[in-house]
């Protein structure tokens, strides 16, 4: 943490998650691949891992933590330190938009 380029490659790798595991977990991406492989993947292990924007910065934030860090214990704290980084910045973002299904005017009482 004595390194001066510390604290900008750990601004970076949070970045770097936030934006990994907000593209795997909440966008479709390009020609729709992701949303289509989050479909294939359904609502078995990995299926709810892509789910799962909290769950899915842990896996993602595991090998940019390398990028920071350099022994194992330090690794361990950045790693947990880029997730939650990730999740604070997905918080800091407005509410998610919810749809809901309008009441049928027939079945309204």
């Amino acid at each position: 943490m004595t390194d001066p380029a510390f604290w900008a490659r750990f601004v970076v790798a949070a970045l770097a998650t936030w934006r990994i595991t907000h593209l795997f977990s909440k966008e479709d991406g390009p020609a729709d691949l992701l949303a289509r492989l989050r479909r294939r993947l359904g609502a078995g292990l990995l299926g709810q891992l892509m789910d799962c924007f909290y769950c899915l910065s842990l896996w993602v934030a595991a090998p940019l933590s390398a990028f920071v860090g350099r022994d194992a214990l330090e690794l361990t704290v950045i790693w947990l330190s880029l997730s939650g980084a990730a999740c604070l910045l997905e918080r800091l973002g407005p509410a998610p938009v919810v749809f809901q299904a309008m009441p049928d005017e027939e079945n309204k009482e």
